[in-house]
Formats: structure tokens, sequence, C-alpha cells
């Protein structure tokens, strides 16, 4: 990238999700849940597949019943990510999970997801831990400010940032008391400055490796919007190991909404990103529709890179040389730049094409995007749903 600004991120042991490491130098993974009944095995996989399709990494299903859990062992072998079940008040749904195998013998989840302050009490916590230690199944603390355990409530008077980090490290505490090691904890309110005051002050005493996201964040608009400020604002601290963006209806719009949260906080960069021009009335070329056509020619590339496509002369040739790639245009012409030096006049006809050009060319010439395109062409096929 063309930007030198670096963010040192806080150092987290590894939890391995099925085979998804979480944590340590692993990219931070883009996860989500789905919306369906989960007995409904069919239409269930049929959303997995979309989430997968979209470039979900990790897919939540809830389980409040035995039908789920029996579902969970048709669901695991039709998906090619990691499944975690989450549960909710009864302990039991998480014994059933964790002993749950596929018809081909496989583990039938690979992560579970409970919640301190509502699986009944500190003797029915310690026996999910007990038991996931014994399946060698990972286990998230999923603390929320909406459930907190009643003693927390009383002590602090509200769910505010001490009490979520106390709740935390408590059941932490509680699991490492029992030899287990295999947790990853997610702290989610609903308020974004809680929200990133609770991760700020848990990475400060902890070195598990945490799953972001603002719970209830809202309709899809306002909810995307919330989740970049709340999630931008954690991992622009370097806290961050695994994020969702819980969003309203259908849960594949979500995928997107990371990655962009992602990139945007140069987190991980997994296309290119398109910088452009506000309007204004400086604006002499058809800015609007050359930076449209640009990112759909290139929206099937996985290049990490950064291209500006500036529309005047007053800041476009300052800020076209702080891109990888970037167009200082007016008047119907431009100059392209690449990494500070022009090196190529164009015509306004000729922007989009001349740009793609010199983006090939730059993906050719830069051995770690051409690595990643290898990386991204090995990746393994989706499985076909019968």
């Amino acid at each position: 990238m063309a930007y030198s600004t670096t963010i040192s991120r806080h150092k987290t042991r590894e939890v391995a999700v099925g085979d998804v490491l979480v944590g340590g130098e692993n990219p931070i993974w883009v996860q989500s849940m789905t919306t369906t009944n989960t007995f409904d095995v069919k239409e269930t996989i049929e959303q997995i597949h979309r989430l997968e399709e979209a470039g979900c990494e990790i897919v939540r299903v809830t389980v409040p019943k035995k039908e789920d859990v029996e579902a969970c062992k048709l669901i695991r072998n039709e998906m090619r990510v990691p499944l975690i079940a989450d549960i909710h008040f009864d302990y039991r749904m998480a014994l059933a999970c964790l002993d749950a195998v596929t018809p081909s013998g496989k583990r039938a989840i690979d992560k579970i997801r409970i919640n301190p302050g509502n699986i009944g009490g500190v003797d029915r916590y310690k026996e999910v831990i007990r038991k996931a230690k014994d399946k060698g199944v990972p286990v998230r603390i999923g603390v929320n400010s909406g459930s907190l355990e009643e003693d927390l409530i009383d002590k602090y008077g509200f769910p505010c940032p001490e009490a979520m980090v106390e709740s935390a490290i408590r059941a932490i505490e509680i699991a490492e008391s029992l030899g287990f090691h295999d947790m990853i904890v997610s702290l989610k309110a609903s308020h974004v400055p809680t929200a990133v005051e609770c991760y700020t002050q848990f990475a400060a005493q902890s070195n598990y490796p945490t799953h972001v996201g603002i719970t209830e964040a809202g309709s899809r608009e306002y909810g995307t919007i919330k989740s970049a400020a709340g999630i931008g604002a954690i991992l622009l601290r370097g806290i961050g190991d695994t994020i969702r963006t819980s969003l309203l209806g259908d849960p594949v719009p979500e995928i997107a909404v990371c990655f962009d949260i992602l990139r945007s906080t140069d987190r991980r960069v997994n296309r290119p990103e398109v910088v452009a021009c506000p309007t204004c009335g400086r604006l002499d070329i058809d800015l609007e529709k050359i930076v449209a056509e640009v990112e759909d020619k290139m929206k099937h590339l996985k290049n990490p890179l950064r291209i500006s496509i500036l529309g005047c002369l007053v800041n476009g040739f300052g800020e076209a040389k702080e891109a990888d790639l970037g167009i200082a245009a007016g008047g119907g012409k431009g100059i392209i730049f690449k990494r500070g030096v022009p090196i190529r006049r164009v015509t306004e006809a000729e922007m989009v094409q001349a740009l793609l050009e010199e983006v090939e060319r730059f993906a050719e010439e830069t051995p770690a995007l051409k690595s990643h395109q290898e990386k991204e062409k090995k990746k393994p096929v989706l499985p076909i749903l019968n």
C-alpha cells in the first residue's frame, strides 16, 4: 500500500475453530449468523451456501432445542466453513452439541457460543467447560450488555464497560481453573462508545482473541453506519480477531459490510480500494461515471491496492501521488501516477481502459499481489447441495 501508517495489533493467543486459526497473526476473519430455523436443514444449508459464496468464513446457527442439535449433524457435512452453535439459557443444548457427530463420524460443531449471564449459573457453566475441554472444542464467551449477571448489575448499577469486562474475566478465570484455555471473547453492546471502551479495557487485561461487533445495530442502513463506527474504532486500536455486523434481515449483505470495514481501516485488504474526490463546482470530467465503471470492471480482482481517481487540478496531483495508482484529471485529460511517479497521459475517453491496464501490470510487477492472486485461485470450490 502507498500509505505507510501502520497499526500495532493486540497480541493474542491462537484458538483453532475447525481449520480456521483465530488470533495471533492470522487474518481478521469475517463471520455471520443464519436467520433460519436451524431445524429446517434445507433452508439453513441454502442460506449458509449463500453466505459462503459472499465470502463468509465462519457461520453461527442458533440451537435452542434438540431438533436443532440433530440438524447440526446434517448441516456440518454440507458446508466448507466452521460451524458455531449459539446457546442461550439451556446449558443442556451446549452439552448435546459437544457430543454431536455427523453421519460420517466427524464433530458436528466447531465451536459453541455461551453467555455467562444466561447459562444458568456457575455450576452449569463449569459443566459446559469441562465437556468442551474433553471434546477439544473451543468456546466463545459472549458477554452482552443486555444479559449481565445480576450481582454485577447490583454492583455497578447498569451494564457499564467495567461490569462487562469483569464478567468476561470472571468467566475466563473459572475456565482456566478447570484447565481450559481455548476461548474467544466478545463484549457486545448496542451503544457504540460502551462497546469501544469494553474491548479497550479487556485488551489491556487479557490476551484472549476477541470477536468484535455492535449488537442490535438496527436497520441495514443505520446498522451499517453504526457497525462501521464501532467496529472500525475498535479495529483502529489494534483489537479484534474476527468480526460480524449484526444487521436486520438477510445476513448475506453483512459480509460485504464486514470486508468494507476491514478494508477502510486497513486491517485486511482483499480487493482494490477506489478513492474518489467529492463532487464540487471545480469538477470538469464525468467523474461519477468513470468511478462506477472502474469499480464495476475491477470487482472480480483480489489485489490489495489503493487507486485514487481525482477529477480536478486543485488537489488532484498531490492526492493521486499518495495512492498505488492514481489519476489526476481535468479538461478532458489526465495523468496516471504509479506510487507518485507520472507514467502516462490519457484522454477522458481512454481513462478507464488505461487504468485497468496499469492495474494488471502493477499486479504482475508486485510479488505480494501476484502471490495473493494465486492463493485466491486455489480456494476450494463450494460443495453442491443436492
